[in-house]
């Protein structure tokens, strides 16, 4: 008979690849997690994955094998989960990835509300890239991620939150100050500062102001930073400009905001949702954080009809 223990043991291969590394996250031997894999697949006959391949790979039908695997999980979670709301009891782990362009401006707004509010709840929080949470996403390694929409990514569910604004960071002295209208056309200049490759934002602004070549052309020195905080200093000291998300600019200094500008007509819009992969089971955790972030953020960012989404894909 398959047992639920042998379906977290596939899983776990297949999210590690490793047969060592999937024990060490079940808190079993290898050899006792590797030999109930094998009994599974005996029982099965069938070879769920290729061990001359390394790292070992899922064979065609083991593939099938593993996503019914995944939904069987999470069903046996889901059970769980009734128990807990027939009981009101709201606890659990609740592993959360979020972006960088996110975390210094957000995280500090709900995360001590919701811990304080739902003490039962272990989060854990990691900063990083949207491409690290959607990849963790599929390999069940975090729960949900808080990060910029739309994806259209197989297999995760988006749940829009809020809608920040794409406002302009320009030195004082920068010309932008003396025009009456600014529109995404005056992006595109040799003077903007840029987040390095694998930030979502970088690509939001590559996609609205519709360049790449040429930015930085006129910069004192060639640099892509990982920090809009860094951008920010160096432009008060440098020059150019950049563009920040809305959320950025509450946290200023009141003398840095008048170093900010806003685009005269339609706004442009960065779409901030909470993500979860198809076969997340705890909706209740979730919904409980989507109602903590909306309440931390200031009620115009609820509208989405104010701008204009700009896309990053």
């Amino acid at each position: 008979m398959i047992t639920l223990t042998q379906l977290e043991y596939v899983v776990a291969v297949d999210t590690h690849r490793h047969f060592g590394k999937a024990a060490e996250q079940c808190f079993v031997t290898q050899p006792t997690l590797s030999m109930q894999i094998k009994k599974l697949e005996e029982e099965l006959e069938v070879i769920i994955f290729d061990r001359s391949m390394q790292p070992l790979i899922p064979t065609d039908v083991g593939q099938r094998i593993i996503e019914q695997a995944r939904a069987v999980l999470t069903q046996a979670e889901e059970l769980k989960n009734i128990i807990k709301d027939h009981k009101n009891q709201v606890s659990g782990v609740l592993r959360l990835g979020i972006i960088p362009t996110l975390a210094p401006y957000l995280l500090p707004r709900f995360i001590g509300r919701y811990k304080r509010a739902y003490p039962n709840i272990m989060i854990r929080v990691e900063e990083l890239t949207t491409q690290n949470i959607i990849n963790l996403l599929h390999k069940d390694l975090l729960d949900a991620g808080i990060l910029i929409t739309p994806l259209r990514e197989e297999k995760i569910i988006e749940k829009p939150v809020f809608y920040e604004e794409m406002m302009v960071y320009a030195h004082p002295d920068h010309p932008l100050h003396r025009k009456e209208t600014i529109t995404p056309a005056d992006l595109s200049t040799h003077d903007i500062w840029l987040l390095s490759d694998g930030h979502c934002f970088r690509n939001q602004v590559v996609n609205l102001c519709s360049y790449l070549s040429g930015a930085g052309g006129q910069l004192p020195f060639q640099f892509e930073a990982g920090s809009l905080e860094t951008i920010m200093k160096i432009i008060e000291r440098e020059g150019g400009i950049t563009l920040i998300p809305e959320l950025a600019g509450y946290d200023l200094k009141e003398t840095d905001k008048k170093n900010v500008l806003r685009f005269s007509h339609t706004k442009p819009l960065r779409e901030v949702s909470l993500v979860y992969s198809r076969h997340f089971a705890k909706h209740r955790l979730i919904n409980l954080l989507e109602k903590e972030v909306r309440e931390a953020v200031p009620s115009d960012l609820l509208d989405a009809s104010r701008g204009t989404v700009v896309e990053y894909r």
